[in-house]
């Protein structure tokens, strides 16, 4: 039987976070000084309590989301996972918004069984596009990706 990585575990994590909202099981994976963000962040989210505020703050902004990996490279204390998320926006109610895709790769750096390092990269720019299309709010010819409701100032 394969070993369970830790990329498995993050895959695995995601998975129910995106369908059960299962938060809990995504922080446990991260260590107390652990770095989480992306592209388009405007900051870098520490430790546990930063996961949990990424991490709430990407789930919030999907009604429904999905991701489905396509590639997995794992090396001992890395991981590259090229993904593709699809889903509806969260505005226009409980019904879900406007459909939304997108393709990025996250790398993960692993020390034992924590995540000390998590980084996306997507085009933060046609994700805006996609979710400002189907919300009020921000122009969407403003260039700040912060509208996408991936990140927080």
């Amino acid at each position: 039987m394969a070993e369970n990585t830790a990329a498995d575990r993050f895959i695995e994590a995601l998975g129910r976070l995106e369908a059960e909202r299962d938060l809990e099981s995504m922080i446990a994976l991260f260590g107390d000084s652990a770095e989480i963000g992306n592209n388009v962040a405007s900051r870098t989210f520490q430790g546990k309590e930063g996961a949990r505020e990424f991490w709430t703050t990407y789930r919030d902004t999907f009604h429904d989301v999905r991701s489905t990996f396509h590639n997995r490279i794992v090396t001992g204390e890395r991981a590259a996972l090229e993904w593709t998320t699809e889903g509806t926006t969260s505005s226009s109610g409980s019904s879900g918004g406007a459909p939304f895709q997108y393709d990025g790769v996250s790398i993960l750096e692993i020390e034992g069984d924590e995540i000390t390092r998590f980084r996306a990269y997507f085009d933060g720019r046609e994700l805006g596009k996609q979710i400002e299309h189907d919300a009020p709010g921000p122009d969407p010819a403003d260039t700040n990706e912060n509208s996408a409701g991936l990140i927080q100032d």
